[in-house]
């Protein structure tokens, strides 16, 4: 066992014969001459001051005050006091703008599609994106239901983009069998008639999900037809690694919109997306849908703020055009965590109105921009269900007439 050392001090006595005072005064080191050790500077103040005579002790604490500001200057040069400071915020984490501020979710609506969502185990894009418009989305409007984007397939992704939040794996869980079943029954009882479905890529699977994908949309409308109602089902679906025949296995299972997002512009494709995905591939899967079905809807989503020029915006909507893409939303990029990519810009508000105004001009049909925009955002608003349901009178008249 090791001992800790103990060191006695005597301190002098008071009563000391005049000659040994005027020994011990002429040995006493004045105040001003004090050297404070590097170990223990205060210590050592402490004794050489108790060295000296004093009137009182009153007075010796007085002094002792007087001279703090001295014995720490003293200390300083011997022992540094190195006071820790926060890190300084890293150059490339831009302060949010004040016109990123998104509604609170506290309205009775939202509280009620949470507590489905939660008793039917279901994940939610909404969630799991952390995205800031749930409160808006899940609350409603008077210009529109409530709309929740509802993430099949599990709440665990095979890829990792540099943009997402969602959490990532190579082997996620099984597919839930009874899925189909939940969500039809959660989407009947918030009474919806505007869904959006989305999934997260399951690379690992045999068909990559577009069978469960099908299945899901089928059992969503057949549910509603059973009760006398009608739905508007969104998916919002992932490439399927460009199997043309995998897309076509969503497109064709009644779903009303197919949305597939590019994300970003060309230039940023690999340092943005995981490298299985891409810019051609996206294309490729928005093109063929049309071939497949062409009474459901097209729709893309592009985030701005991640380094994209207008040059680069501007060929991307002319490539969206080139192949009959119908609806296309612009949105802020925001960075989920420190792991992220960082946000090179926030576009102003202007900017967003005035890429919405040029998208109208180039002929798509449906455009949504601003800096709180994502891509299910408001899926079901007034004008975007009318333009679906025109769609679907025009192809029911058209086949009457043959």
């Amino acid at each position: 066992m090791m001992r800790r050392a103990v060191t006695t001090v005597l301190l002098p006595k008071r009563s000391l014969s005049s000659s040994a005072a005027a020994s011990a005064s002429a040995a006493a080191p004045k105040l001003d001459e004090v050297f404070i050790t590097k170990s223990k500077p205060r210590l050592e103040a402490l004794r050489n001051k108790l060295s000296q005579e004093s009137p009182d002790v009153h007075s010796f604490a007085m002094e002792m005050d007087e001279d703090r500001t001295s014995i720490h200057t003293a200390s300083s040069t011997t022992d540094k006091i190195i006071r820790r400071k926060a890190p300084p915020r890293p150059a490339n984490i831009l302060p949010k703008p004040s016109w990123l501020k998104a509604k609170p979710a506290t309205s009775e609506n939202y509280l009620s599609l949470r507590s489905t969502v939660r008793e039917l185990g279901l994940a939610t894009v909404c969630e799991e994106a952390k995205c800031p418009n749930i409160g808006e989305c899940w609350g409603g409007s008077k210009e529109g239901a409530a709309t929740a984007t509802i993430m099949i397939m599990g709440d665990t992704c095979t890829r990792g983009c540099s943009f997402c939040a969602v959490k990532t794996s190579r082997k996620p869980g099984p597919l839930d069998p009874e899925e189909p079943e939940k969500v039809s029954e959660a989407i009947a009882k918030w009474g919806l008639d505007y869904v959006v479905l989305t999934s997260v890529d399951r690379d690992d699977v045999e068909d990559q999900g577009s069978g469960h994908f099908r299945k899901v949309v089928m059992k969503l409308k057949e549910k509603h037809a059973q009760i006398g109602k009608s739905i508007l089902v969104e998916a919002l679906t992932p490439d399927f690694r460009g199997d043309l025949s995998l897309v076509e296995v969503v497109a064709t299972s009644g779903l009303d919109v197919y949305a597939h997002n590019i994300e970003t512009v060309e230039r940023l494709q690999r340092r943005v997306r995981d490298h299985r995905a891409g810019y051609a591939q996206s294309l490729s899967v928005l093109e063929h849908v049309k071939k497949v079905n062409n009474v459901a809807l097209t729709k893309t989503s592009i985030m701005l703020g991640l380094g994209e020029t207008d040059e680069d915006i501007r060929k991307t909507l002319q490539d969206l055009r080139d192949i009959d893409v119908d609806v296309v939303t612009f949105g802020q990029y925001l960075q989920p965590s420190k792991r992220h990519l960082p946000v090179k810009e926030y576009v102003t508000p202007e900017k967003y109105a005035e890429w919405q105004e040029e998208a109208e001009g180039m002929g798509f049909k449906y455009v949504a921009s601003g800096p709180l925009v994502r891509s299910s955002y408001k899926a079901g608003e007034f004008f975007l269900k009318n333009l679906i349901n025109e769609r679907e009178k025009n192809a029911t008249a058209t086949a009457s007439a043959l």
